[in-house]
């Protein structure tokens, strides 16, 4: 970790909203004896009902807002998704699609009007949203944008039973809470928070979960005895875990940034993944306005996979972001824009293209996990596939 640094809330009520949040969790963690979890602290700052990051009401995506995603960016991104949507529609005949955290709504939009076109409409378009704030703003939009394809919009509260279609889950698991291990020479411990003068401090101590000791272990053949900070990921296990129990039939997309393990565990990558976001500022203490700032950590996309297979799912397949659109026929889709689009309106998009797939930006960053169950073989999942990686 850095030193912490210093960000301003942008008005008063965030502040006092910030100091709410952050009595609250104080007292939580007198409560438990002087001593939280990374992942409890990191729930509470996310997800904690009125005050969370992701439970209250700030402008998160976009311009002005602390990050942007790439439904942001320009409608080729759910276009090109949509083309694999419809791979597995076209085998299934009649069949829903279920989003986890739709953001602005923007991805929804972009992938029902494409199914449109292709004539591969889902019988409901399922969205699963914990922000009430969000869900507002999404039916707001959808109801403006596509009046004619509304009805088929769904928001759920909980996951449906016996599921039969596509799961999205773009930059959803980045955004779970995640334990924090520590390493020595000849140790590992489990880094949470404790106060110090009423401060949020860190302080280690024993691992007492075994899954947490186990994969330590598994972290500790790959790193060697050095010095390292790291991050573990179990409620994505979980949430993967009861996704796949409720999936009949279909397919699930994991898009978001992270590698598979042996990449996530490089012995170079000593202070791990965690970043927090405010106002496109990017930094690494979390203690900095809780509730108001994003905090997030890369995936271990071998993790997942590994729950996949254990949980009755096939690995269907592991890309780059880039290649994943690219067998979307996002090139194709590119230039179908640039004839209905103005010059100015095409730079942007154009723009927004390189951003999807140049290597140095999202189309290397981001990975797309793609899992079935049931289903014939997917031809554009055979493009540039990278299994062996996981």
């Amino acid at each position: 970790m850095t030193d912490s640094i210093t960000i301003a809330a942008d008005d008063p009520q965030a502040q006092d909203y910030s100091d709410q949040l952050r009595q609250q969790i104080a007292a939580r963690i007198k409560q438990q004896g002087g001593w939280l979890s990374f992942a409890d602290y990191m729930h509470d700052c996310l997800y904690r009902p009125g005050l969370g990051y992701y439970s209250a009401g700030s402008h998160k995506l976009g311009a002005g807002g602390d990050f942007t995603t790439a439904p942001e960016l320009t409608p080729l991104f759910g276009r090109a998704i949509a083309f694999h949507i419809a791979d597995v529609g076209c085998q299934l005949g009649r069949f829903d699609v279920l989003e986890f955290g739709a953001g602005s709504g923007k991805l929804v939009i972009d992938v029902l009007l494409q199914l449109d076109t292709l004539n591969c409409l889902p019988d409901h378009y399922f969205i699963l949203e914990t922000s009430a704030d969000l869900q507002q703003r999404q039916k707001a939009v959808v109801k403006t944008q596509i009046p004619a394809l509304a009805d088929r919009v769904v928001w759920l509260t909980d996951l449906p039973c016996d599921f039969q279609g596509v799961v999205l889950a773009n930059e959803v698991c980045d955004a779970m809470p995640v334990h924090l291990l520590t390493f020595t020479e000849d140790n590992v411990e489990e880094q949470g928070i404790s106060l110090s003068q009423d401060e949020f401090t860190w302080q280690s101590r024993a691992i007492d979960d075994p899954r947490l000791l186990e994969i330590a272990t598994d972290i500790r053949q790959q790193i060697g005895d050095q010095v390292y900070r790291t991050e573990v990921n179990l409620f994505a296990r979980d949430w993967l875990l009861s996704v796949a129990d409720r999936l009949s039939q279909g397919a699930i997309f994991i898009i978001d940034y992270g590698y598979p393990f042996a990449e996530y565990y490089r012995p170079d990558r000593i202070q791990g993944t965690l970043r927090c976001y405010y106002r496109q500022q990017a930094h690494d203490d979390p203690f900095v306005l809780p509730g108001l700032q994003d905090i997030t950590a890369h995936v271990d996309f071998t993790a997942l996979a590994e729950q996949a297979l254990s949980s009755g799912l096939d690995v269907a397949g592991f890309h780059e972001q880039s290649d994943f659109l690219l067998a979307g026929d996002i090139t194709l889709l590119a230039a179908q824009l640039e004839q209905e689009s103005n010059p100015v309106d095409w730079l942007q998009h154009s723009a927004a293209l390189k951003q999807l797939l140049m290597p140095g930006a999202m189309g290397h960053q981001f990975k797309v996990l793609s899992l079935c169950r049931d289903l014939d073989l997917l031809p554009r999942l055979q493009r540039q596939d990278r299994r062996y990686q996981l």
